[in-house]
């Protein structure tokens, strides 16, 4: 007898957009006093420089009014710019790239295996996602002020992307979540999301024939691609290593007080 394979909830609510990977409303998560982020006012995804006319046209759809794009320039360079949707301000805020930018992943994509091997192999991969993360967190105080500021002001909803949605964008998010007052484990949950297979970010070598793309570099690859929890955690580890508390952080580090807090509260969350 044949069997219907089971698709996850996530995968069957979600829309199924052809050009822009790992989409998803944000909505619903909990927050420590007992509220949850409103549906519709914050999404995640990959790039949108492949969104198609149907893309486009479900995104056009969902009202937004600002669009954060973290990429930058190496990383137009190599997917293109987002397409324009009518009525939405594009906000660019290029954030620190993930794997040491364009020539790290000039190597990633046409270097040899012993290249590879040399970079990412007995661990460096994941070493250097975890002490990336906790750059941004430590040194884009400024970027990530702008945007809780502009949340606060009038930029719901608010889609934010990066190249895959998963680094920039994720740090990005869970900052706002953390001064939305979610609790850390529901962030987490929403950070590893972006693992799963049908949310993972396209990338392609030079030389993707069969040869090339052999399951020694798929492993050597992969701690570039995974949402992992041991990424996250050396974020909020530097959180508490620089500032101490999350209040610290949120207020000294990023000016964002008590009183911003409220008015962000108030525009994103239910309850």
């Amino acid at each position: 007898m044949t069997q219907t394979p089971q698709v996850p909830q996530a995968e069957q609510t979600e829309p199924r957009l052809s050009g822009v990977r790992n989409f998803r409303d944000v909505g619903g998560l909990p927050t420590g006093d007992g509220r949850t982020v409103r549906r519709g006012v914050l999404y995640r995804s990959g790039h949108l420089a492949k969104a198609t006319a149907e893309d486009a046209a479900f995104l056009s759809s969902l009202g937004l009014h600002t669009v954060f794009d973290f990429r930058n320039d190496a990383d137009v360079a190599l997917d293109g710019h987002d397409i324009a949707l009518d009525g939405v301000r594009h906000v660019n805020i290029p954030l620190t790239d993930p794997a040491d930018g364009a020539e790290f992943w000039r190597m990633v994509r046409d270097g040899d295996l012993a290249q590879l091997r040399a970079a990412l192999g007995d661990g460096k991969a994941a070493l250097r996602m975890s002490s990336t993360y906790r750059v941004i967190m430590k040194t884009r105080t400024t970027e990530h002020s702008r945007v809780l500021h502009a949340l606060a002001e009038d930029s719901v909803p608010a889609l934010m992307h990066c190249a895959a949605g998963k680094d920039r964008a994720g740090l990005s998010v869970a900052v706002t979540l953390l001064a939305l007052g979610v609790e850390r484990d529901a962030i987490e949950e929403d950070y590893l999301a972006s693992a799963a297979p049908h949310r993972r970010y396209r990338f392609r070598r030079s030389d993707d024939s069969p040869a090339a793309l052999t399951p020694e570099v798929a492993d050597l690859l992969s701690p570039l691609f995974d949402a992992r929890r041991e990424y996250l955690a050396a974020a909020f580890t530097t959180i508490e290593e620089e500032w101490g508390t999350v209040d610290a952080y949120l207020t000294r580090g990023l000016g964002f007080g008590p009183d911003r807090r409220e008015r962000l509260r108030a525009r994103m969350l239910d309850g």
